[in-house]
């Protein structure tokens, strides 16, 4: 038992590592994760007694409990069986792939990521790009609503640059839970995103077992009391109208207030732009007729150090305007019909009403009527705003000359307008750019031809 054994050095380093990682797994780690979760729940702890909307248990759950919770959830365990039935596969396969899907839609939130990275970040990044306007928001009601309900936050979607001002405009009062596409299951992104509390949807249902994984997860968030943001439209807007809603997480939700009891209430919320970030990507894709578009990575970095070097030399002004009114909080109990169609119609048309009216969308509509005077473009704003605000539309901040001179600045920053003494050149390939600003407020002009 005592003699010399020789053996290569690879192969004792090797038995090292095994040994340091064993005792590591065994011993060390499970302290340390114990040690960081006290530290971590005497932070939340702290947090929440000076948040409007406390940070619910249900997002401080281990993620690894929350993705067992989901799959052995009974029906979705159901569905795992059926599914194997109907496609001929083992059973284990079925419950590897529900798994899956389980891990994919999870977050894994951190409250030290969200407040002290995540609100930060979009508070800086929110100011630096846009002048930011908020309606009438009665913040009373909103502390007024009951800690146990489910906050719900329904938003039309113009830009990726929602979740960072969403995120920023209520990272005083809580936390907020997105729903979010595809698009951001990019490392290291997704990482980023689900400590942000985020979870991802795939637009297209993968069928019957996705669609139950992920409808007994908004179920959990639901019951958990979660404050949740999601989009109806279901994507960005590529005409620049407000699109109409797809109802599955609607559903989904409704569902889960009516099997859980628990009050759900719906705050619309009404964004708009004088500049979107992707607007000539979305643009682009209506054209091509492809849903899925990405920018090349050229042109995103070759943007960036444009901008990067405006900031250098105090020669950016930002994006203009982000305005965000705040419609009226609802409860589902308070809703005669319940019914996801029901829902979405009302909750749709609130945001449709409130649609913030900011500088370029009027402006760009005078040009696209073939106002090319800015004295005469100024009256026509003016009387755009004039019969809006006597339909209901809220009145803007500005008045019609300030509105114009402000839309004409980002415009002409772009090239997309010019002034050759008293008259207004509109570049030939601007039409596009007009009209998809234009059509952010252009179904209030279609109820007044109605």
């Amino acid at each position: 038992m005592t003699q010399t054994v020789s053996v290569p050095l690879w192969l004792l380093l090797l038995i090292l590592v095994f040994a340091g990682v064993t005792f590591a797994s065994h011993f060390l780690f499970p302290s340390v994760r114990w040690f960081f979760r006290r530290r971590m729940e005497k932070a939340v702890a702290r947090l929440n007694q000076r948040l409007t909307r406390p940070i619910q248990p249900f997002k401080l759950a281990r993620r690894y409990d929350m993705i067992q919770r989901l799959v052995y959830d009974p029906e979705v365990t159901a569905a795992v069986f059926e599914e194997a039935r109907s496609e001929g596969i083992p059973e284990n396969v079925a419950f590897e792939r529900a798994t899956r899907y389980a891990r994919e839609i999870v977050p894994s939130f951190s409250a030290t990521m969200y407040f002290t990275i995540g609100a930060r970040l979009s508070a800086w990044l929110t100011k630096l790009l846009y002048h930011v306007r908020i309606g009438a928001f009665d913040r009373d009601k909103i502390e007024k609503i009951h800690p146990d309900a489910s906050v719900v936050f329904v938003i039309n979607h113009r830009s990726n640059m929602d979740y960072v001002l969403i995120t920023y405009l209520t990272s005083t009062a809580g936390t907020v839970s997105y729903a979010v596409g595809e698009w951001a299951r990019v490392w290291p992104l997704s990482g980023l995103i689900r400590m942000m509390g985020a979870y991802f949807i795939r637009r297209k249902s993968l069928g019957p077992l996705y669609r139950k994984v992920l409808s007994r997860y908004v179920k959990f968030a639901v019951e958990g009391g979660e404050t949740q943001a999601i989009f109806p439209e279901g994507g960005l807007s590529l005409d620049g109208t407000i699109g109409a809603p797809k109802l599955g997480l609607l559903s989904y939700i409704i569902t889960a207030a009516k099997e859980s009891g628990r009050e759900v209430i719906f705050v619309p919320v009404s964004l708009n732009y004088d500049r979107v970030l992707e607007d000539r990507v979305l643009i682009d894709a209506r054209v091509s007729g492809k849903r899925r578009f990405r920018a090349p990575i050229w042109k995103v970095l070759w943007g960036v150090g444009a901008y990067l070097v405006q900031m250098l030399t105090f020669r950016f002004k930002g994006f203009g305007t982000a305005a965000v009114e705040f419609g009226e909080p609802t409860s589902l109990w308070s809703i005669k019909d319940d019914t996801p169609e029901a829902v979405a119609e009302l909750l749709m048309a609130r945001i449709s009403s409130n649609t913030p009216l900011v500088p370029v969308p009027l402006v760009a509509r005078a040009l696209l009527g073939g106002q090319r005077d800015r004295l005469a473009l100024v009256r026509d704003v003016e009387s755009m705003v004039a019969s809006l605000v006597e339909k209901g539309a809220k009145a803007p901040s500005r008045t019609a000359a300030k509105m114009v001179t402000d839309a004409l600045e980002l415009l002409e920053v772009r090239g997309l307008v010019t002034e050759d003494g008293q008259k207004l050149v509109v570049a030939p390939e601007a039409e596009k750019i007009l009209s998809f600003y234009s059509a952010s407020i252009s179904h209030y002009f279609n109820a007044l031809a109605a």
